[in-house]
């Protein structure tokens, strides 16, 4: 009856579930596991903790009893990298399920180093590294978002030191653990929330140094990928110059220590003073050159004769005027002149050549009375009217039959 499937009508009572589980689980047998201890309490000699897993959001409890905690060969804390050979066991009467631990080993150094190289390999690949991404801090932030441990030395270094150069600036403070199995997430959320935030110009990460397992989590893909994913100008504060978080090889800006992020942050108000009165210096010394270099050359304007004689223009162009008149009468003169003797001549060609000048000699014009010229004999018949015209005058005639007497010989 109690292995028939589970109805409506017979369920199966709790601990029978409970025990098939149990059963189920024994089976699995052991397995070696490896993870972070971010829990680790002694009690009656036995040891509970948690085990949590190197790159996903997956914990489990395990328990170490007195008997082979005896047998380990090392000390182990909270934060430590750890192999370990565990068995599911199922506890009927509280419905929770643990590992037991059966032996535990560190993870040897080069081991962690050679995944934490992978995944610089791999990011570096990726371009989060490029100094081309990197974008420049502010130079006079007005809000800094601060992403450190509560009442931590980091958080006092950072605000002490920023305070100290620029009293003005402010902080949007987003508390986080910043080691053990909360760090990543609460670090990461904390960067995204200040990422988000319009009023933070730049977020400082900060972490007062630490050895290199509780640095670890600051080179988590996760919160590496955060950071990488982040607008807002991001600051890591987290080491030392002997250690090297992938967090920092993403970041805009990587200081050494809180204090260092916070002078790098922020300038010194008595040097940007020191640097506006220099400023001013410079720019009243430039100002004086270009004021007397301007007063010499009026000067010199004003010492050039057409400012300092302003008739001399006149005058000297007046000269010119009257050399130009006269010049201009002489040559009209002699134009006038030329002109005269030419029409004199002209006037001479034509009285010798106009019929007034034939007059003038003796001869004489015979007209008709209708006004043409005779020419000819014939052309005037005896009782003809004729218009005869002299050089002083006109004579009226009849034209006479008789012929001319002949011309006297010589």
């Amino acid at each position: 009856m109690t292995d028939a499937p589970p109805t409506l009508d017979t369920p199966w009572p709790v601990a029978l579930l409970a025990n098939k589980i149990r059963g189920y689980i024994d089976r699995l047998g052991t397995a070696w596991v490896e993870g972070e201890i971010t829990q680790w309490g002694a009690s009656g000699g036995n040891v509970y903790g948690k085990l949590k897993d190197l790159t996903e959001d997956a914990t489990v409890s395990f328990t170490v009893w007195s008997s082979v905690r005896a047998k380990l060969t090392s000390d182990f804390k909270q934060g430590d990298r750890v192999i370990a050979l565990v068995k599911p066991n199922f506890w009927v009467k509280g419905g929770t399920l643990t590992m037991q631990v059966f032996e535990m080993r560190h993870v040897g150094l080069g081991d962690m180093l050679e995944r934490l190289e992978r995944l610089r390999t791999q990011l570096a690949a990726e371009g989060l590294f490029d100094a081309s991404r990197k974008k420049p801090l502010p130079f006079l932030p007005h809000c800094i978002g601060l992403v450190t441990g509560k009442d931590s030395d980091a958080e006092k270094d950072v605000i002490r030191n920023a305070q100290l150069r620029w009293p003005a600036v402010s902080f949007h403070l987003a508390y986080a653990a910043v080691q053990g199995d909360r760090m990543v997430g609460e670090v990461t959320a904390a960067i995204q929330r200040l990422d988000a935030d319009p009023e933070v110009d730049v977020i400082i990460v900060a972490r007062g140094g630490g050895d290199f397992q509780n640095l670890l989590g600051f080179s988590d893909e996760r919160l590496v990928r955060a950071a990488a994913a982040c607008i807002t100008p991001l600051v890591s504060a987290i080491g030392h110059e002997a250690d090297r978080p992938l967090l920092d090889e993403v970041a805009d800006l990587r200081a050494s220590t809180p204090t260092d992020a916070a002078k790098r942050v922020v300038p010194d108000v008595s040097d940007e003073l020191n640097r506006v009165q220099q400023a001013r210096a410079r720019l009243s010394n430039r100002l004086t050159g270009i004021l007397a270099h301007e007063v010499d050359r009026i000067g010199q304007l004003r010492s050039r004769p057409v400012l300092s004689t302003p008739d001399w223009l006149i005058e000297s162009r007046s000269e010119d005027l009257t050399r130009f008149v006269a010049r201009g009468t002489e040559l009209v003169a002699r134009a006038v002149e030329r002109a005269g003797t030419t029409i004199v001549d002209l006037r001479s060609r034509l009285r010798t050549l106009s019929p007034q000048g034939t007059l003038d000699r003796g001869y004489a014009i015979v007209q008709l009375p209708a006004g043409q010229i005779v020419r000819a004999p014939e052309q005037a018949p005896a009782g003809t009217k004729l218009l005869i015209t002299l050089a002083e005058g006109n004579l009226a005639a009849t034209a006479d039959p008789a012929p001319p007497a002949p011309l006297p010989s010589t």
